[in-house]
Order: structure tokens, then C-alpha cells, then sequence
């Protein structure tokens, strides 16, 4: 099954991935865990200019993000999927709809057809959402913060609200979890929703 985590930064999307992925090899399952931007060494290059690079265009960023993800796929999600893994993404097109379609304002639909096409129209099976008010993200950011997380605050509010936007739209693939809640709850919700879906 390929599973996503989605979320403003600071929501718990990868502590959630890292204990999923670790219940599954428990269970016996391979599982390929991966993240966006990244997952490949051009994804990690990426990963590297758009988060702590020069300033850019929105859509320069928009379309870095994509190229990321369209050799993410091709290298790394496609091949596990078709061998039979799990694959666990810790961030997807969901990411690039919610960030540069609305936070940056290019558009929902134009975002979600550019991504859909450098991924060949692969969707995940489930995505998770931790639901996170962005008034919450000063508290849970510590260090350095890359250049999305410097973003103001009204940025942080409408990638929000793309978020919940995109889980109204794919309901029947999206879970919307409390990212209040403790580690443990919202890790059984998410092996919860899994099993059923299974």
C-alpha cells in the first residue's frame, strides 16, 4: 500500500511515518520509507535549494518540487510498489497543492494537473493529515527554520486551509487526525485506519 503523511511543518508527519514504518518491519513487511523533497540524490538537491536556498518564484518552486517528485517516483515509489512493499512518503503532491497552489496562490487545480502529470497519475491508497492550527508552529519549531517556516503566519494559515480543502475533496482517501493528541493515540488511529482500509 502506498501511505502518505501530510501536514503544515511541525504537525508530526514524520514521527508518525517512523512509527508506522517500524510496526510494519515488526510485522514482517518490507517497507520503503521515504520523504519529499528527497528520496533520490537529485531529490536531495532539491530538497536542499528549495528549502535553503536563495529566494525564488513561487512558481520556480512549484515546478522544483515537481521535478523532485516525478524522479521520486520513477526511481524509487513505482519500482517498491510493484515489488509488493508498503511504500510510506513523508510528504506527496498533496504538499505542492497545499503549499504553492495555496499558500503562494497559484491556483488549486493548476498545482494538483502539474503534479499529476510528473507522477504519471499515481496517487497514494491513504493519506494522513495532522490536523495542526498554525498558531501552534512557533511552539513547535525550534532551531533553525528553512525558508518555509519563516513564512508568515497568514502563509501558514491558507497552506492550512489547502489542507483541509484537499481532505473535503479525496475523503476516501484522506484521514484528518488531531496532531494535539499524543504520539501513541494518533499512532493507533493511523494502524487503525490502515487495517480497515487493508
Amino acid at each position: 500500500m502506498f501511505v502518505t503523511f501530510e501536514g503544515i511543518d511541525g504537525s508530526g508527519k514524520s514521527t508518525q511515518a517512523e512509527l508506522l514504518r517500524k510496526r510494519l518491519e515488526r510485522e514482517g513487511h518490507e517497507v520503503v520509507a521515504t520523504r519529499e523533497p528527497g528520496g533520490t540524490p537529485l531529490g536531495e538537491r532539491v530538497r536542499e535549494l528549495v528549502l535553503h536556498g536563495d529566494d525564488m518564484t513561487a512558481w520556480a518552486e512549484a515546478l522544483l518540487y515537481a521535478a523532485s517528485r516525478a524522479q521520486h517516483v520513477e526511481e524509487v515509489v513505482r519500482p517498491a510498489l510493484e515489488r509488493g512493499a508498503w511504500v510510506i512518503c513523508d510528504r506527496y503532491v498533496d504538499s505542492s497543492v497545499a503549499y504553492q497552489g495555496v499558500g503562494r496562490g497559484l491556483g488549486l487545480e493548476r498545482v494538483l494537473d502539474l503534479n499529476l502529470a510528473a507522477v504519471g497519475g499515481l496517487m497514494p491508497e491513504r493519506t494522513f493529515l495532522l490536523d495542526l492550527d498554525p498558531g501552534e508552529l512557533a511552539a513547535r519549531l525550534a532551531g533553525d527554520h528553512d525558508r518555509l517556516e519563516r513564512e508568515a503566519e497568514g502563509f501558514h494559515e491558507r497552506v492550512a486551509a489547502g489542507y483541509r480543502e484537499l481532505a473535503d475533496r479525496f475523503a476516501d482517501r484522506y484521514v484528518v487526525l488531531d496532531a494535539q493528541r499524543s504520539q501513541e493515540q494518533i499512532a493507533e488511529e493511523v494502524y487503525g485506519a490502515l487495517r480497515v482500509r487493508a
